[in-house]
């Protein structure tokens, strides 16, 4: 019996990766806990949470983990959660290869 292992393309790894991360953002988080947050929970224990003031970004179009104009809550929070994943993996990857490129330019000059 033979066991040989197929190479699998790191394409194909991103694509499930953000594939699996969009379902997660888009349909998962609809079910996600609607208790605040454990920083929102101490901020009501200790007093504080009513002295709070808005920061700059409360009225932005994905405040409050919801998308601005649009009125459906399901899709607006799914929304949201699918236009901050496809931000973190861009920048994520801008990143990757920015790294890729200058660690192979360094590899190069040595």
């Amino acid at each position: 019996m033979s066991t040989t292992k197929k190479h699998v393309p790191f394409r194909w790894v991103a694509v499930g990766i953000a594939v699996v991360a969009m379902l997660l953002a888009g349909v998962v988080s609809y079910y996600a806990s609607a208790h605040p947050d454990g920083l929102e929970y101490v901020a009501g224990k200790t007093g504080f949470l009513d002295s709070a003031s808005d920061h700059g970004a409360a009225d932005g179009p994905l405040a409050d983990y919801g998308t601005k104009g649009v009125d459906n809550e399901r899709l607006s929070g799914g929304l949201a959660g699918v236009i901050g994943t496809v931000v973190v993996l861009l920048f994520a990857g801008g990143l990757a290869m920015v790294v890729r490129r200058r660690s192979s330019s360094s590899s190069d000059e040595a």
